[in-house]
């Protein structure tokens, strides 16, 4: 399903050139649920954008579906970005002037869903959030944990195949990290493939593998629940 190919990305820093991907290869199989470690500045949050579609790497190809991600023009990569793949980021990216039901209608109506079709969408994501109290409350008149779940409501509005989440629990109390935890699983469960950048060992034990990433490379590669992934987490 996803696929990556000597993929490299440099950024220039003061002058320096920093190598945030050192030719990394890998697969993902369709319905894997993959967590991604490492210390800061090891690539990861540069892996997960550039397998969402969001950032071009300097050398080596990204697949999707045996699509050469970044050999297409961009309105293509953009199409397959909306139709196949969902981001879950740390802060949540909600529209602060928009209530909770109009947040998820935003993929909806980039997507061409009719209004009805929108909201009918909308509100049967956030009711299965636990949320159809709090349709028209925006942003600011939730909570933090409540932010999260309009986030993920509206990371599912398109019916995504793959997740990328982004440090999903890291602003999160315990209670509310184990309760998105538990939602990422339930939506693997049900076919999808996730890919989530953690800097937490419980949440990437939470997994059915384990990349760590050092210096933008590959480290390690396994089942994340092994005593041995822990190890050299």
């Amino acid at each position: 399903m996803l696929k990556m190919e000597s993929v490299s990305k440099d950024y220039t820093l003061r002058g320096k050139t920093v190598k945030a991907l050192d030719g990394v290869s890998l697969e993902i199989a369709r319905g894997d649920f993959v967590s991604v470690v490492g210390p800061s500045g090891s690539g990861k949050s540069t892996l997960l954008l550039i397998l969402g579609g969001m950032l071009s790497p300097a050398a080596g190809r990204v697949m999707v579906d045996g699509k050469s991600l970044y050999d297409l023009r961009p309105e293509e990569r953009a199409t397959v970005r909306k139709k196949t793949v969902g981001f879950v980021f740390q802060m949540f990216n909600l529209v602060p002037y928009l209530t909770a039901l109009e947040n998820v209608q935003v993929p909806l109506f980039l997507a061409g869903v009719d209004d009805r079709g929108q909201k009918e969408r909308a509100t049967a994501l956030l009711e299965r959030m636990g949320l159809a109290d709090r349709l028209d409350h925006k942003p600011t008149e939730l909570s933090v944990g409540q932010q999260q779940r309009v986030a993920l409501a509206r990371m599912l509005a398109n019916d995504p195949q793959v997740i990328l989440a982004d440090e999903p629990t890291g602003n999160l109390d315990p209670e509310t990290a184990q309760s998105v935890l538990s939602f990422l699983e339930e939506v693997n469960k049900e076919g999808r493939t996730v890919v989530m950048v953690t800097h937490d060992p419980k949440a990437a034990a939470r997994a059915k593998r384990m990349l760590r990433l050092c210096d933008g490379r590959i480290a390690s590669d396994h089942g994340a629940a092994s005593a041995s992934a822990l190890d050299t987490y």
